[in-house]
């Protein structure tokens, strides 16, 4: 298992963080999704991750990954 973290911008709320791990929760192969709201990381841990479906997953709860 692997853990790959992403700095997620625009999260600014408990609503925000649930609406990040529920989507990228969603992505094959994810078994855990941890959100720190203060610093904007979010650490996704699982088995061949899909960067770009994690990415995708972000970027459909309405949150950008900082570069």
């Amino acid at each position: 298992m692997s853990v790959t973290t992403y700095t997620v911008t625009g999260m600014t709320c408990g609503h925000c963080v649930s609406s990040v791990k529920e989507e990228v929760g969603e992505v094959p192969g994810v078994t855990g999704v941890d959100v720190d709201l203060q610093s904007g990381r979010v650490d996704v841990s699982g088995d061949s991750l899909d960067d770009a479906a994690v990415r995708a997953a972000i970027a459909e709860a309405g949150y950008e990954v900082a570069a």
